[in-house]
C-alpha cells in the first residue's frame, strides 16, 4: 500500500511510498484518504507495518487511477540507451546473444527489502551461474536516481556490495532516458526530497532480446531467477 507519512526521526523524512503490511487483512479494510497509525518494523532485509489503526476519511469518487500498460513475453526489448558503471554508453544491443535479468535500484534507497534485497539477490544469482554453462548470462541493475547515482557513485555501491563489473552492469543515464526504460517496464516512481518512490520490476530478456518473464515485486527468488536461465539455456538442445 502507498502512504504519504510524516517524519520518522532519525529514519527517513516525511514522503509518500510503498509499503508492507504485516497482516495483508487490514487492506480489505482500508479506502483512499483514510487516516494511518502504525509501527514501522525493519527486520534484516523486511520492512513492514504492524498495529496499524485506521481512520476513516472521505474517499474521493472521481479518483480514477489506469492499470499501467506493460510488455508481454515474447515481445522485443527496444534497444535502449544507457551509460554503464564506467561511463561508457551502451545500448541493449551490447547483450544481444545473452541472456539478460535487469531489475531498477537506486544506491540511497532505505528499506532493506527494496533495493538492497533485489542487489542481494542480484550477488546470490551472480554466485550460483558463475561457474555453470549458463555463465554468460548478464545482469543490468539500472538507478531510478541517475541525478545522483553517476557511474562513481555506481561503482562504488557495486564494491560495496561485493558486486564485480564481470557480468553485472550498472546503468545510468539522463532522467528522461532512466524514465523511458522504466516506463516500458511498468515502473512508476517520483522523487521527494533525496528518496525515490517506486515500486518494483525484475524482467528475463532472452538471448533474441524479447521478454520472457517480468516480476512485479520483490517476492521472487535468486533460485527462481537461476531456474529460469538453466531452462532458457537448455531449451534449443531440447528443440533440436
Amino acid at each position: 500500500m502507498t502512504i504519504a507519512h510524516e517524519d520518522i526521526p532519525g529514519y527517513m523524512e516525511a514522503m509518500t511510498m510503498p509499503f508492507n503490511l504485516k497482516d495483508r487483512r487490514v487492506l480489505d479494510q482500508l479506502a483512499e484518504g483514510d487516516h494511518l497509525q502504525a509501527t514501522l518494523v525493519v527486520a534484516g532485509l523486511k520492512s513492514f507495518l504492524e498495529d496499524v489503526v485506521v481512520t476513516r476519511e472521505t474517499v474521493d469518487p472521481s479518483s480514477n487511477v489506469k492499470p499501467w500498460v506493460e510488455p508481454k513475453p515474447g515481445d522485443e526489448v527496444p534497444d535502449f540507451k544507457l551509460t554503464d558503471q564506467n561511463g561508457k554508453r551502451f545500448g541493449f544491443d551490447r547483450y544481444r546473444g545473452r541472456v539478460v535479468v535487469l531489475t531498477f535500484i537506486y544506491t540511497r534507497c532505505p528499506l532493506p527489502d527494496y533495493c538492497p534485497l533485489m542487489t542481494d539477490n542480484f550477488a546470490q544469482v551472480r554466485k550460483a551461474l558463475i561457474s555453470g554453462p549458463e555463465s554468460t548470462a548478464q545482469l543490468l541493475s539500472i538507478t531510478v536516481d541517475p541525478e545522483y547515482d553517476t557511474p562513481k557513485v555506481l561503482r562504488d555501491y557495486a564494491a560495496a556490495h561485493s558486486a564485480g563489473s564481470e557480468q553485472w552492469d550498472y546503468a545510468t543515464g539522463t532522467k528522461d532516458e532512466a524514465k523511458q526504460i522504466a516506463t516500458y517496464f511498468g515502473l512508476q516512481y517520483w522523487q521527494e526530497g533525496d528518496q525515490v518512490i517506486h515500486g518494483l520490476r525484475t524482467a528475463i530478456i532472452g538471448a533474441d532480446g524479447k521478454l520472457v518473464k517480468l516480476y512485479r515485486g520483490n517476492e521472487w527468488t535468486p533460485n527462481e531467477i537461476v531456474n529460469e536461465i538453466r531452462s532458457i539455456a537448455a531449451a534449443p538442445s531440447k528443440s533440436n
